[in-house]
């Protein structure tokens, strides 16, 4: 039977196809596709199982072993859910780890059953190496990096470009101590992937936010991150009324309603006390015994005043975080770089508008490059 193949090109994900993973969960787990629902032909411990006998007597014992496991009722079902998933999403394609025996297996079964869809040349290896090299790419493309201190609002500024690409988004954290989403981060593996998924739409000069090499648990690309720290700068400078107003909203208002969202009223409330407590106590060792423990009272009462309907009551401990804290923390970075490299410095307006005018003028750049002043 000749089963249908398809090249591990990009614009499946571009074009948002859903991708049939038939790996085990536990290597589904470790980093999929975007857009990848997971209906193992073998569940972990059957892979494990398999994987013991072809170490032991090769790939037809192995290939045997599986039959037996895979069979009857277990069999029935698997098929049964890659039919319906089909019958959902009738473009899916089929997946597996480099496109072989698994996703051929289960091409055919399906085949048989009277559905017929094609599957992945080289599986999900291919696809990811593919999205591996796009970020290479993104590395030789214009770039340009938000600076400013924190509650600047930088991240809203790259989300209000067209040629933008969020990296804390594509690692689902704010990228400090209190930037941890309320949902699982993603694995090294998948952040990735939402990265060179997102560049995919983004051919031209790109805009970033300054950030440390690490977002959360995810580091940003060593080619990627090399580039950045190459590219030229803007900085955002805002008073700081108005930045504690902005870290206000990214680290209560806005987490509150996820928590929220996610768990509820009395469980959200718990969960997000914790993490922010957690967040503050992780800072003992650059805040010092004394700062901490008089951060953590201010904190505590803020929650007590918080559940009376006083939201603004947090500023008592955001203010000196930002003042003490994370403003020179980012002053000694500062000293550190080029001034040279800064294009402008201004308010957030002016910024936007200063990123705008770069990627206008790199665009107009044969090599895609602004030429130095």
């Amino acid at each position: 039977m000749n089963l249908p193949l398809i090249e591990p090109d990009l614009s499946l994900l571009r074009q948002g196809h859903v991708l049939v993973d038939v790996r085990a969960p536990v290597e589904f787990a470790q980093g999929s596709l975007p857009g990848a629902v997971n209906l193992p032909l073998m569940d972990d411990e059957e892979r494990r199982l398999v994987g013991i006998e072809y170490k032991q007597r090769g790939q037809q014992a192995a290939i045997e072993l599986g039959q037996r496991l895979v069979s009857g009722g277990i069999r029935e079902a698997r098929i049964g859910a890659w039919q319906r998933l089909v019958e959902a999403h009738p473009d899916a394609i089929i997946y597996c780890y480099r496109g072989g025996l698994r996703s051929q297996i289960a091409q055919q079964w399906l085949a048989e059953s009277g559905v017929e869809r094609p599957r992945i040349r080289g599986g999900w290896k291919a696809m990811r190496q593919a999205l591996c090299q796009r970020i290479d790419a993104a590395a030789e493309q214009p770039l340009l990096v938000v600076g400013g201190l924190t509650g600047c609002a930088k991240t809203a500024l790259v989300q209000a470009l067209p040629n933008g690409l969020d990296l804390e988004g594509c690692a689902r954290h704010k990228g400090s101590a209190f930037g941890r989403h309320p949902l699982p981060a993603p694995s090294q593996i998948d952040f990735e992937h939402a990265m060179g998924v997102s560049l995919l739409a983004l051919p031209g000069p790109l805009v970033v936010e300054d950030e440390s090499r690490h977002i959360g648990a995810a580091n940003v690309p060593l080619t990627f991150w090399r580039a950045m720290e190459r590219a030229p700068r803007v900085r955002v400078e805002m008073p700081l009324d108005w930045r504690l107003e902005q870290i206000h909203k990214d680290y209560i208002d806005d987490l509150w309603a996820i928590y929220r969202q996610q768990f509820g009223e009395w469980l959200g409330w718990t969960l997000m006390r914790k993490q922010l407590s957690s967040a503050l106590a992780r800072l003992k060792k650059r805040l010092g015994h004394a700062r901490l423990a008089r951060l953590q009272r201010l904190q505590q009462l803020a929650f007590r005043e918080h559940e009376r309907g006083n939201r603004q009551a947090h500023e008592a401990w955001l203010a000196p975080l930002l003042t003490e804290y994370y403003d020179p923390m980012y002053r000694y970075q500062l000293e550190k770089r080029d001034p040279g490299r800064f294009l402008h410095v201004g308010d957030w307006d002016s910024c936007l508008e200063a990123a705008r005018s770069w990627t206008q003028e790199a665009a107009r750049q044969p090599s895609g490059r602004p030429q130095p002043a």
